[in-house]
């Protein structure tokens, strides 16, 4: 074998190993069969951009909780519900980390003495501020729609922070809260987005 052309297959090679390395522990551990020179590309595509999930990076410490499967469902219910309102991911980021703040993505009923006020479901949502009767309020598609239909009405919405988003449509008193959660909202949506 010539030396030009033993160094062209190694520098080949050196450059699908440094693909494989640096795609993550998706691509590294996949068994994608036939390597094509389009698999690392492939793999990225799937996942939405993490510049679009979160514009502003970050906004103080994060909090991150372990989620059961009922919450994954909700998580789930809700980038269901962004995408049949032809929103983007952002609008997912910014209902799942509401959703953290309010629930902890439970579907919350009334919870007697602890209820706040007449709050229910993902987003503790109240019937007497007018986002729905009980059941459609404790609907998680429902919910998710009305809090997005009240997203949409946020002027530039897309490029606030996360936590300004969020407390203009939910006018919560605790308006800094929705902070904590940016990163394993973004998480979920980058996880579940295109599943």
């Amino acid at each position: 074998m010539n030396t030009i052309f033993r160094k062209t297959v190694l520098g080949i090679a050196g450059l699908a190993f440094t693909g494989g390395v640096f795609a993550g522990p998706i691509a590294a551990h996949a068994d994608p069969g036939p390597v094509t020179g389009n698999l690392v590309a492939a793999v990225q595509a799937d996942k939405p951009d993490s510049a679009k999930l979160i514009p502003h990076g970050v906004q103080g410490a994060q909090s991150k909780i372990d989620l059961n499967g009922e919450q994954v469902s909700n998580a789930k219910a809700i980038i269901a519900a962004t995408k049949k309102a032809g929103l983007p991911e952002r609008a997912a980021v910014v209902s799942i980390a509401t959703s953290l703040q309010e629930s902890k993505l439970e579907n919350l009923g009334h919870l007697g003495d602890l209820n706040d006020h007449d709050s229910l479901g993902l987003f503790q949502q109240r019937p007497s501020s007018g986002w729905g009767s009980p059941e459609q309020i404790t609907d998680p598609e429902y919910s998710t729609l009305a809090f997005l239909k009240g997203l949409k009405q946020v002027d530039g919405w897309q490029d606030m922070p996360l936590t300004d988003a969020a407390q203009t449509v939910q006018v919560s008193a605790y308006p800094d809260a929705y902070a904590q959660w940016e990163q394993q909202a973004a998480d979920l949506v980058s996880q579940y987005w295109n599943s």
